[in-house]
């Protein structure tokens, strides 16, 4: 009888808890419901609000976690360096990892984050997040791009520095102006110009008429080009080079603009 009684007692415990928990995954859905309905109103701190609920509810609830992410994000202003502007930022990024603990292969956890990382300029960090992101869809043309993009800003501002220590013009080539400082400008600069020109050319094998990317092959040929220190010949190949992907990059724009409804322009009724 004592048994019983006893697994009786487990039983209506068991129940209880079950219901409870039921309950809490409910008044979670309840939240996130709300939320999202308060995110499209562009209401973002009363999404905020209802996604926090959500998630204390129900911290398995994984889309509440990525909402909360992006409402998190959607206040964060870029180029706004400021404390209180990076902890929307440090927040999202914060529901975005914890949602990756959770589902390591989320694939929007990965590029909010090395978005949120490039827009705070945290560049090293940024490309981290994006390589994972190729990883993870290696299909996806964008994150090879943004790599590229990154690897660029890094490799042209030390270029630019050292050729205003150098008192340089536009026209100036730096091989000519400084053979020395060409030389470790080079050496600092040519990882980040080899990744980039791979990137760009991975992007474009994806989807061949990314103007974007052509766009930025151009640039990646002119880094390359003034930094060709003792070899004249490959830097006019590769200012050559630049000029080709100027051209492939307007070609793109042209065809695809040819392509939009009403590109023809307006069409006059001569029958009359």
């Amino acid at each position: 009888m004592k048994i019983s009684l006893r697994v009786l007692a487990l039983v209506a415990a068991a129940l209880m808890l079950f219901s409870t928990t039921g309950c809490s995954k409910l008044r979670a859905r309840d939240q996130l419901n709300k939320g999202v309905q308060a995110f499209k109103a562009a209401k973002y701190e009363e999404a905020i609000n209802h996604f926090q609920d959500a998630v204390s509810l129900d911290p398995t609830l994984i889309n509440a976690k990525l909402y909360l992410a992006t409402a998190y994000a959607q206040q964060y202003i870029p180029g706004a360096d400021t404390p209180d502007n990076n902890k929307f930022a440090e927040k999202a990024i914060e529901q975005y990892q914890d949602v990756l603990r959770q589902d390591p292969k989320s694939i929007n956890s990965v590029k909010g984050i090395a978005y949120l990382y490039l827009q705070m300029k945290q560049f090293d960090k940024a490309k981290e997040y994006y390589r994972k992101a190729t990883e993870l869809d290696p299909n996806d043309p964008e994150p090879y791009y943004s790599v590229a993009v990154i690897d660029w800003t890094q490799t042209y501002q030390p270029r630019m520095e050292a050729r205003a220590k150098e008192g340089m013009k536009t026209e100036d080539s730096l091989p000519a102006k400084n053979k020395k400082v060409c030389a470790e400008v080079r050496d600092k600069n040519s990882a980040n110009i080899q990744e980039g020109i791979d990137n760009l050319k991975k992007a474009l094998d994806l989807r061949p008429d990314y103007d974007d990317a052509m766009a930025y092959l151009n640039l990646m040929y002119r880094e390359r080009a003034d930094v060709q220190c003792d070899d004249p010949a490959a830097r006019l190949a590769d200012l050559k080079e630049a000029d080709a992907w100027v051209d492939k990059t307007m070609a793109t724009k042209k065809a695809k603009a040819e392509k939009q409804p009403g590109s023809q322009g307006i069409q006059l009724d001569n029958s009359k």
